[in-house]
């Protein structure tokens, strides 16, 4: 069987997408097939896959996969990218509105600029304490869709992001589920500089939008910084986040950046066996 796709890339986070409106991939082989189709150099290669469904709630339902086969509740590039790929294949029109395990999201297409508005987040700790490896690490955390700790460092250039960033997202703190970890720097005239250690892909990645809005948002409760905020991810793009804060409560938060379709194509069998 080949299997129609669109390859899809936000801020350097790419995935797969795929319509699948009409179920045709099985449920109980679609962690397998995931996995396969993820990897790098043998197969397509992508951080995530998702697969657009129909929904009763919303223009449509996206079920969203990290490369490991695991479904995640949200993911912001993920979600731009989704919304471009259903205005582009007349699923929805430029304004629209998701569903996905973490609420019902919306979004504004505008050509390639995607304007995502992000479920309320939750669960803020400011300036909490863990030890890796005999060394204190001082981060803050939120729950942005998907949960994740924060880590303001000068040095971000010089940092092991895979080991310290595995450190952490494993730490009986963050047990069961453990989180993502950003590593924040504030750059002159406040904008900010991320890098972030992905839950599920198990790496650093070159952006994280649920990242990218945490680390926002956590900069912003501790005074460093106003919204509207630039956002510089790894993969070199100035991302933005517009948010709404009263006191330790976040009222409304949007992301917003570009996002580009790469190609459209049939993978065959052989990328997924």
């Amino acid at each position: 069987m080949r299997v129609p796709f669109m390859k899809m890339s936000g801020s350097g986070n790419d995935f797969i997408l795929i319509d699948h409106r009409e179920p045709f991939l099985e449920e109980d082989r679609l962690k397998d097939f995931i996995q396969k189709v993820c990897q790098r150099r043998v197969s397509v290669g992508a951080d995530g896959l998702i697969l657009i469904e129909r929904s009763k709630k919303a223009d449509f339902k996206w079920r969203f996969y990290n490369a490991d086969g695991s479904e995640a509740e949200m993911c912001g590039n993920g979600g731009r990218c989704a919304a471009r790929f259903a205005y582009l294949k007349g699923i929805a029109g430029p304004s629209l509105k998701f569903e996905t395990l973490a609420g019902i999201l919306s979004a504004q297409v505008d050509g390639k600029k995607v304007k995502l508005e992000m479920t309320k987040p939750f669960g803020l700790k400011l300036d909490e304490t863990v030890r890796i490896d005999g060394e204190k690490e001082v981060f803050s955390f939120i729950n942005t869709g998907v949960p994740h700790a924060v880590l303001f460092r000068e040095d971000l250039e010089k940092l092991d992001i895979v080991k310290i960033g595995r450190a952490i997202r494993r730490h009986s703190f963050f047990a069961p589920a453990g989180t993502n970890v950003n590593f924040v720097r504030v750059e002159k005239g406040n904008p900010l500089s991320v890098r972030t250690y992905e839950r599920g892909v198990e790496d650093e990645t070159l952006a994280c939008g649920t990242g990218v809005v945490a680390s926002a948002l956590i900069a912003a409760f501790k005074g460093l910084v106003k919204s509207p905020v630039s956002v510089k991810s790894r993969g070199g793009e100035a991302l933005s986040v517009h948010f709404e804060i009263e006191g330790k409560e976040v009222k409304k938060v949007f992301f917003e950046g570009d996002v580009h379709f790469v190609y459209e194509a049939e993978m065959w069998e052989e990328a997924y066996q």
